[in-house]
């Protein structure tokens, strides 16, 4: 088993090391610098010493660089690398540049997973790595002995990767906020359990049949459905939903015949010229 290093203390980075631990990879040490990553390393990786950035690199024979993403370059280059060791960064929007020039082998290695700050369950989970092919072997088995997955992505495909995902995740809590809050507004009592059950379903059936699950009043056609829901909406709620609405008649063109099409286009253009006229939300 490789002995692995951890650069930082972040979330990802505990929640990772601490189930690299738990595969029986030796943790060697790690960094922590602000009180709150030293509370959290002696939450989830308790038996592990906090060292110098040098002690830590020095120990391993993997070196994991859990810093925020603009400064994987900067802290990278301060370490005492050799050219037997690997250096793994775990940014999702990065590939191999950061790690360029560096004597240890690069790799760039992000799991498809949200970490709130405490133990994560990594079977299942998706790796995405971009490596030389001389360490696709050691990945493999670091995302093996985690009984998680692991995909290849090329270099100059890691920004499109990483846009995909947050465009899906990320994007997707806000909408699902505005969406609670109209339903709040409009005096629903409950409307995380309103929502849960129809957004699980309509997720997972996503998934699986791609634009094939899309319902409601675009896939119907129902350009006045569409115009009554934006007469109520405002700020940037009302604009969110016209953009969708917009993106969803281009993905439902293929079911709509040519005047529906019109007349949801038409409705939409109506909210775009009287966007001015909004009061803010």
């Amino acid at each position: 088993m490789e002995r692995i290093g951890l650069i930082g203390a972040g979330r990802a980075g505990t929640a990772l090391g601490a189930a690299m631990a738990a595969a029986g990879h030796p943790l060697v040490g790690l960094t922590a610098r602000s009180d709150a990553s030293r509370e959290r390393a002696a939450r989830l990786l308790p038996a592990v010493p906090v060292l110098t950035a040098d002690e830590v690199t020095r120990s391993a024979d993997v070196v994991l660089v859990a810093v925020p993403d603009d400064l994987i370059r900067d802290v990278a280059r301060t370490l005492p690398l050799t050219s037997v060791q690997y250096v793994v960064h775990l940014s999702g929007a990065h590939g191999l540049a950061p790690l360029a020039g560096l004597a240890a082998t690069p790799v760039a290695l992000h799991p498809s997973m949200t970490f709130p700050g405490g133990p994560v369950r990594m079977d299942g989970v998706m790796f995405t790595a971009t490596a030389p092919d001389a360490a696709r072997p050691l990945v493999e088995r670091l995302v093996k002995a985690l009984d998680a997955q692991v995909q290849w992505v090329a270099d100059e495909q890691r920004a499109r990767y990483h846009a995909g995902l947050v465009h899906g995740a990320n994007h997707l809590t806000t909408l699902v906020a505005q969406a609670v809050a109209v339903l709040r507004e409009a005096g629903v009592p409950d409307p995380e359990a309103t929502l849960r059950p129809l957004l699980t379903a309509t997720l997972d059936n996503t998934l699986r049949s791609g634009h094939h699950a899309l319902t409601g009043p675009i896939a119907r056609g129902d350009a006045e459905t569409v115009a009554a829901h934006l007469a109520v909406l405002r700020g940037s709620t009302r604009r969110t939903y016209a953009e969708l609405a917009r993106a969803t008649v281009e993905l439902a063109d293929g079911r709509l015949d040519a005047e529906t099409v019109r007349r949801l286009t038409e409705v939409l253009d109506g909210h775009q010229a009287d966007r001015t006229g909004e009061a803010p939300r």
